[in-house]
């Protein structure tokens, strides 16, 4: 042992100058900070290498999954038994915690013997033989009527597949029970306990005693996320991301990831800084070769066990302490001379100096070896929460470091020292083989408990096939009454028709002019269509503001100013005096009597201009016009941006009839046989109505399908009881329906802790952009970290995870819904035509389907099965409102050329 060479080289060799020889003599045991940070970069690439599924096998650190997905948040509660089994006793534990604001935890537990026959036995009589031992503790704390979840701390090889399931590698501390090795020892204790037929628990985790630890001081700081044991072995265990760890399947979350550092350095990474001592130790022990920095670390031990050889206590209180008393000042002397006497030695007062700082240089390198290694845990952790500097919490047990005078403190500054960028806090574990597996399987059962809760409240919110073929058949219905004569007046749905009626057929060519006013902004464009078929489209266009004073002033004035633009536009083009065919894209509430004659209803987006409500557009546009008396142009058309992204798509696709958009907000448009258009004369050909299909479900029909968070939502808008349909499927309303169920899941303590910010409780703070950058495969959890804490929240890791499945959920069903509604236009389509099968293709803009990463494909997956004839397309449109309105002034000219020859 390295002891023993020592000690027979000090004390034949060394003269009065004891501590100078030897720490020449050791130099090479003393660690640089520069050769412990070269140690922590190797250790992050062993890390890696165990948690890659191709390199995993033949990596020494096997970073093993142990399925344990949280650490304690402080809201657990309840009563749990804990089983910790590693040694010829075992213990049974009864663990009550408390969710009183103070955190509190009571145990009871009681020690029992294997006897040597059972542990030597068949697995049949060890299992049976503790499951006697919980029923005696049951009886005795007369629990034996409840079915209380139980945590079983088993300390021997295994390979776990699942929280509670393990199976057994090899027996190792004298156990040999036969028919145990290979198979699950959470299965065995499950039999053995049916076989007794009195009493009934529910095992719910199987931990090693390094996640025990963490668990257990997770509990007291909500920081610790690191399990680190130093005592008679060294292991460690930490929280790692889900998305690196390639043996498991899933990406979301994290999951506690045992370690099982000791290998670190088998495959030769560390054969620069073993000393001849460590490679003696090595050759001697039961497995040479293996487990290299385990004795590393351990080297203190290994010196302790030779000074116990000859003494007279039997060190039960820790093979580390002989060791411990060489660094107290005053004793330090004095007890190694004890020591080396009974190893029958006659040492001088040099001697005794040497062995106390044999001790000194060997301990320190013991605890510089745990910091580098420590130091590559939290520098990952760190890596991948993105952040730039880290508050975590190590918990840490084990003889060596609890009864080691200096040990710790030396630990404690080697490690701040090598990761300056991270604040780190050491807390003691109490107890983490026992209170540990119960603390795992209160974390399981809060999980579990809270997973019910969330379930239950979002179940409205998921839509079934049978739901969506529902909402299907009540959208055609409402279809009918809104194109039907004698219902048009009280149908929410109310199938407008616009006069557009064709879409293009790739003959169109010339030169228009289209206007897009929508807000305090507008444009004038100039559209060039090209000649031959579905030939390619030239745009030029100019933004223009409308003053304030303009916008509230006379209706006179804002035509005027707009007329003043046009003006201002064709100069810049050159084509000043020019005569061109213009199409206005007019973005207010209005009622369309013809292609080129909409009267505005109601003003909306800031305008107030006098004289405009109730008058025609057109009509007042052409007024401004001949004022001015520069130039004169032919106003064909007034639109909506939903039917202008269909003529747009149309222009490249022929089979483009249906118009959709699903932005801020959402309406659908298409092409209608005429026979159908109750509300115009006229039997043959097709007209595109706008179905404005927002306001569907405001006479009740969608009832049964809205939530608590719908109605909370429209009772808080502008104009509740009005738009139903479009505050479930559109942008505007998706993040307050978001942010409405987080408050909701808060108040209940199932999410941050029960602790609401008071940004969250702000209306419209949740915006619908951050639904697209949460779902965002490319930024896992951390985009949802940033802008959760911008919102005032403290989030775990498993906050991110409920928000992002919130945001998920309602962010398909608004797809589910759109799809729903799609699918009845394109089935109405192919029905009006007496259709098998129908091939249409709907064109399609708005921020939501364009910008969230899975509505259109949801949305398309929707519309497939539930339109199961119609082989539909989705064409992306390219400013529908303003190219749109050129080309359906295009369509027109042609229409009316067409007809004039």
């Amino acid at each position: 042992m390295i002891a023993s060479h020592l000690l027979a080289y000090f004390f034949t060799e060394l003269n009065h100058d004891q501590v100078q020889k030897v720490d020449q003599y050791l130099y090479h045991m003393r660690l640089s900070d520069e050769t412990l940070l070269e140690i922590s970069k190797r250790f992050r690439k062993e890390m890696e290498k165990g948690l890659g599924a191709t390199t995993h096998p033949t990596a020494a650190v096997k970073m093993l999954p142990t399925f344990v997905r949280s650490t304690p948040d402080g809201t657990e509660h309840g009563e749990f038994l804990a089983l910790d089994l590693g040694g010829t006793n075992f213990r049974v534990l009864w663990v009550k915690v408390t969710d009183n604001g103070l955190q509190k935890v009571e145990m009871e537990n009681q020690i029992y013997a294997i006897p040597e026959d059972i542990m030597r036995g068949s697995g049949t009589q060890l299992f049976d033989h503790i499951a006697e031992c919980l029923a005696n503790f049951m009886d005795k704390l007369q629990i034996k009527d409840k079915k209380l979840p139980l945590g079983f701390t088993f300390s021997f090889p295994c390979h776990q597949t699942k929280l509670d399931e393990s199976f057994l590698v090899s027996w190792t501390k004298g156990f040999k029970s036969s028919g145990v090795e290979g198979r699950d020892v959470v299965t065995l204790i499950r039999k053995a306990i049916q076989r007794r037929g009195d009493f009934d628990i529910d095992i719910v985790a199987v931990v090693n005693d390094t996640v025990g630890t963490m668990m257990t001081c997770g509990y007291d700081d909500h920081n610790c996320e690191i399990g680190l044991i130093v005592g008679t072995g060294s292991n460690a265990c930490y929280m790692e991301e889900m998305r690196h760890i390639d043996m498991v399947e899933g990406d979301e979350g994290r999951m506690c990831i045992n370690m099982e550092w000791g290998a670190f350095g088998d495959d030769g990474s560390l054969n620069d800084i073993r000393t001849e001592f460590d490679q003696e130790i090595d050759m001697g022990s039961l497995n040479p070769g293996k487990q290299l920095r385990f004795y590393l670390l351990q080297n203190l031990i290994s010196l302790s066990q030779t000074f116990a050889k000859c003494a007279c206590e039997g060190l039960e209180t820790g093979r580390s302490e002989a060791v411990a008393k060489y660094f107290e000042e005053k004793d330090g002397i004095r007890k190694a001379r004890e020591v080396l006497m009974r190893l029958g030695l006659d040492p001088t007062q040099e001697d005794c100096v040497a062995t106390r700082r044999i001790c000194q240089i060997v301990s320190t390198r013991s605890a510089s070896l745990c910091a580098a290694t420590l130091a590559a845990v939290l520098q990952r952790i760190k890596e991948n929460k993105g952040e730039e500097r880290l508050r975590s919490t190590i918990g840490v047990d084990g003889s060596v470091y609890k009864k080691h005078p200096h040990f710790a403190k030396c630990l404690h500054k080697t490690v701040r020292r090598l990761v300056p960028d991270c604040d780190v806090r050491f807390l003691r574990s109490e107890d983490g083989s026992g209170k540990g597996a119960a603390m795992v399987t209160a974390v399981a059962y809060r999980l579990a408990d809270q997973h019910r809760a969330r379930q239950k409240t979002l179940e409205p919110l998921q839509l079934s096939h049978d739901q969506l073929l529902e909402v299907k058949r009540r959208m055609k219905v409402e279809m009918e009454r809104g194109l039907s004569k004698e219902t048009h007046a009280i149908a929410p749905v109310k199938m407008l028709p616009t006069y557009v009626c064709a879409t293009p057929d790739g003959t169109e060519k010339g030169d228009f002019l289209a206007l897009d006013l929508g807000g305090t902004n507008f444009r004038v464009l100039l559209v060039r269509v090209r000649n031959g078929k579905w030939g390619g489209v030239e745009m030029h266009n100019k933004i223009y503001a409308i003053p304030q004073e303009v916008m509230h002033g006379t209706g006179d004035e804002l035509f005027d100013h707009i007329v003043q633009c046009i003006a201002d536009f064709l100069e810049y083009m050159g084509m000043k005096g020019v005569s061109l065919p213009l199409g206005f894209t007019f973005s207010f509430p209005c009622q369309q009597n013809s292609l080129d004659e909409s009267i505005l209803l109601k003003w909306t987006k800031g305008f107030k201009a006098s004289g405009c409500e109730g008058e025609d557009v057109v009509t007042l546009l052409k007024e401004a016009i001949h004022r001015r008396e520069e130039f004169d142009l032919d106003v064909v058309a007034v639109v909506n941006d939903t039917v202008g992204t269909m003529m747009t798509c149309g222009f490249e696709d022929p089979h483009c009839e249906v118009g959709l958009i699903v932005g801020t907000g959402s309406n659908a448009c298409y092409m209608e046989e005429m026979r159908n258009v109750e509300l115009v004369e006229g039997e043959e050909g097709r007209m595109c109505v706008n179905m404005e299909w927002g306001a569907f479900g405001d006479n009740g029909c969608l009832d049964d399908f809205r939530t608590e968070f719908d109605v909370a939502v429209d009772e808080l808008s502008l104009n509740p009881g009005k738009q139903r349909f479009e505050k479930m499927i559109s942008g505007m309303y998706l993040g307050e329906i978001v942010r409405n169920i987080l408050i909701d899941f808060t108040k209940r303590g199932l999410l941050f802790r029960g602790r609401i910010s008071e940004r969250l409780k702000t209306r419209g703070i949740f915006e619908t952009k951050f639904l697209s950058q949460i779902e965002s495969d490319c930024l896992a959890l951390l985009q949802v970290r940033a802008i959760l804490q911008h919102l005032g929240l403290e989030s775990t890791c498993d906050d991110s995870i409920i928000v992002k499945e919130v945001c998920t959920v309602v962010a398909r069903r608004a797809a589910q819904l759109c799809g729903a509604g799609m699918a009845a236009v394109v089935d109405k389509i192919r029905e009006n035509r007496g259709l098998d099968a129908l091939k249409v293709t709907v064109g399609v803009d708005g921020t939501l389907y364009k910008l969230h990463p899975h509505f259109a494909k949801v949305m398309h997956e929707t519309v497939k099965d539930l339109a199961p004839k119609c082989d539909v397309s989705f064409l992306q449109s390219e400013d529908g409102s303003g190219k749109g309105a050129a080309l359906i002034t295009a369509v027109a000219c042609r229409i009316r050329e067409a007809g004039q020859r």
